[in-house]
């Protein structure tokens, strides 16, 4: 399998992504600039966390209009599996691909922290490798990580099982209805704050965050056993 970790200017978990997909994973992975416009040969998309044009204007904004999100857009029309993490989640929220928006915690602070995360929604390529209603630890770290929706669009991710993560311990940014992560409707693009390309290794606090890929590798074989 064969992912694609989008790098725009002022990204700074993509060693962390890369890290994770080739050396404790064991695929391929490959960076790709933002003002590149093809994602051709890739399996999977990775828009990892860090500050992308320095959250001006507010966070992801800018990013959603770089060269390679039209691509990023068609690839996640396509079916196949787009993971944002952090700044990621914010871009693919700014891009149209994911309901809602984060803004600022409530706290007014930046946090960083380990949190305790609840896994909602364990059917989903994201997901599978957890049990539902498993808690897991994850690393948190953003300024800008608090989850809103209105009531309908709450509703509605509650209804088709989109909300994927909810903090389980405590909500480190006042999300509505404790979210972390959502997928969209098709169920093949994931957004979430926590980092689980920081928990990947013992070394480093745990392994929690493996899952999370693990599960986009078993659904990309299962896919190739079936094609």
């Amino acid at each position: 399998m064969k992912f694609a970790v989008i790098q725009f200017p002022g990204s700074n978990c993509d060693l962390d992504m890369l890290h994770a997909i080739r050396d404790v994973l064991g695929e391929e992975a490959e960076y790709v600039w933002h003002a590149e416009n093809s994602l051709e040969g890739f399996d999977a998309v990775l828009l990892p966390g860090g500050f992308s044009y320095g959250d001006y204007l507010r966070t992801g904004a800018i990013a959603k209009f770089a060269n390679i999100m039209p691509e990023v857009v068609r690839f996640a029309e396509s079916g196949k599996p787009v993971l944002g993490v952090c700044n990621g989640f914010q871009i693919l929220a700014e891009s149209g691909l994911l309901p809602g928006a984060l803004i600022r915690n409530t706290n007014l602070h930046f946090v960083c922290k380990t949190v305790g995360l609840r896994v909602e929604n364990a059917e989903t390529m994201f997901t599978s490798e957890y049990v539902a209603n498993q808690e897991i630890q994850i690393p948190v770290a953003h300024g800008e990580g608090n989850y809103y929706c209105d009531e309908a669009t709450l509703a509605e991710l509650r209804d088709n099982g989109q909300i994927v993560f909810t903090y389980a311990t405590e909500n480190p940014n006042g999300s509505i209805a404790n979210i972390a992560g959502i997928t969209n409707k098709a169920g093949n693009v994931l957004g979430m704050m926590p980092h689980p390309e920081r928990a990947v290794e013992d070394v480093v606090g745990g392994t929690a965050g493996l899952g999370v890929f693990k599960s986009m590798l078993k659904a990309w074989k299962e896919e190739q056993v079936h094609a």
